[in-house]
């Protein structure tokens, strides 16, 4: 990552320096690797496109930063709030460009394909979220088809391209692509319900940020389905007047935690999870299965 940074325009490095030094999980190459490592691939290949995938990931917090006027991101100072909006977003677009130029220097047209039909789901589902931001009426179906673009996609190319490098059979791609969609899937889920339950200093942004953006989530859309007319009409009320005042945040996390919206959602993720694994019936038990499990497992026990 650091050397796909290297630029004679001193800024590209600058905040590549500060995205790459703010850590973060590296979830989705390790996805990869994994699933490489499964699939009986452990060659050259694999790094550059942990660089792809983390690239295209980093990309879309840039934006999201500037869209929902961020000030942290992992713990840090978030770089629109250093350099600027400008900034974050022509950055954010040229890693996106790197990542392309890399496709074309180590991959083969199905990785490329799968890589290119992703970015424009993960596109698709940004504007499809920016159209529902505010709607207190938003549905789970709406929900899951939300985070099916903008998280799930990307999960499950890092898992295809990790199977397409071992040049498996095509079931056994398939095997490990539904993998990393359900996976996908608990994991924002999981993240979304962190919003309201998790410590600000351990998760990395700031906590409650869904609401004061509009943002609905799982927990919530449980909340507001199973709570009193007047209740839902109070969070109603708060949600779509945002602009005006800021949501009294500890009445709204206190009816979601007060209902079942927290549960309901981890028993979604853990069934997506129970799925994932599910999949990998297809390959034989040992150390790179479990590995696998292991990182589905994770999805719905992290903390950050």
């Amino acid at each position: 990552m650091e050397r796909s940074l290297e630029s004679e325009v001193s800024l590209i490095p600058e905040i590549g320096r500060h995205l790459i030094g703010g850590g973060g999980k590296r979830f989705r190459p390790l996805l990869l690797l994994a699933s490489a490592r499964l699939c009986g691939y452990e060659g050259e290949k694999r790094y550059p496109f942990c660089a792809v995938i983390e690239f295209i990931h980093t990309a879309t917090l840039l934006h999201d930063d500037v869209i929902d006027e961020a000030q942290t991101r992992r713990g840090k100072t978030s770089a629109n709030h250093i350099w600027g909006n400008a900034a974050s977003v022509l950055v954010g677009d040229y890693l996106y460009s790197k990542a392309f130029q890399l496709m074309k220097d180590y991959g083969d047209m199905r990785i490329i394909g799968i890589l290119a039909e992703t970015t424009n789901a993960m596109a698709e589902g940004e504007v499809f979220q920016l159209m529902k931001c505010g709607d207190p009426k938003l549905t789970e179906e709406d929900y899951l088809a939300i985070i099916d673009r903008k998280t799930a996609r990307l999960m499950r190319a890092a898992a295809s391209i990790g199977a397409c490098l071992a040049e498996v059979p095509p079931y056994l791609i398939d095997a490990v692509s539904e993998f990393g969609l359900h996976i996908g899937y608990a994991f924002q889920i999981v993240d979304d319900t962190l919003d309201y339950t998790a410590k600000e200093d351990t998760f990395g942004k700031a906590v409650g940020k869904d609401l004061q953006e509009g943002k609905i989530t799982l927990p919530l859309i449980r909340t507001l389905a199973m709570c009193r007319d007047e209740e839902r009409a109070f969070v109603s009320s708060q949600i779509m007047n945002r602009f005006k005042e800021v949501p009294d945040e500890k009445a709204i996390m206190a009816l979601v935690l007060g209902y079942d919206g927290i549960p309901y959602a981890l028993s979604v993720a853990r069934r997506h999870v129970e799925k994932g694994i599910g999949a990998l019936g297809a390959f034989p038990p040992g150390p790179a299965r479990e590995t696998m499990e292991a990182i589905a497992y994770f999805t719905i026990e992290r903390t950050m």
